[in-house]
């Protein structure tokens, strides 16, 4: 279990916040199942006991890097079930995903493209529960087994597109590519917007 923050002073907290960016670094390289809290601390230059005074299993720290991605994550599928169309539900979940993956373009490959990874995730019942709520978010916007394969396409392309390959374009053009051909896949319109004459409540309406 990892050491609880109200009990680590700012160098533990230095230290620990070093072994998340190197397993990040790790994971991307060598996949989390071919990622050892050895070659963490080897890549570190610390001890491997200094790594278990912080993260006692990989696993421990593989859910330590996610959480504030899954944090964020739920806040953005909390929101978008309360819209009241399927399309406005689709387009609150893409655009809020979209800016999640490109902030966190590491931590979202590992655990959207990392079979070791997903495996792992999935097998906590929130996160699985997580995956399965944003899935039908985007796939409610067309009935049957299409809107899922959509929302599937959707999901893996996102994920594949913020990865290191796509480094060299910067993050606001990086979301807009990603939120057009997301639409596209998924049967969307971008949400036209209000002009000054409407009302508030015509406003409202749009969403």
């Amino acid at each position: 279990m990892a050491v609880r923050a109200a009990q680590r002073g700012p160098g533990e907290t230095h230290t620990r916040q070093r072994l998340i960016e190197v397993a990040v670094r790790l994971f991307t390289r060598h996949s989390f199942a071919g990622t050892s809290l050895q070659m963490i601390a080897d890549e570190l230059g610390v001890t491997k006991a200094a790594v278990y005074h912080h993260f006692r299993t990989r696993e421990d720290l593989l859910t330590t890097v996610v959480e504030p991605v899954l944090e964020q994550l739920r806040g953005i599928i909390g929101t978008a079930e309360t819209k009241r169309t399927p399309h406005a539900r689709a387009e609150h979940l893409l655009t809020g995903y979209v800016a999640l993956a490109v902030e966190h373009r590491a931590v979202v490959a590992v655990f959207a493209t990392d079979a070791g990874a997903i495996e792992m995730l999935c097998a906590q019942p929130e996160t699985s529960d997580l995956v399965d709520r944003q899935m039908a978010l985007l796939a409610g916007v067309t009935p049957g087994p299409a809107g899922h394969v959509n929302a599937t396409m959707v999901m893996a392309g996102i994920a594949a597109a913020t990865g290191p390959a796509m480094l060299s374009l910067d993050d606001d053009a990086l979301r807009q590519h990603l939120i057009e051909a997301g639409r596209r896949a998924l049967g969307l319109r971008a949400p036209r917007r209000p002009t000054r004459d409407e009302t508030p409540h015509q406003q409202a309406s749009i969403a």
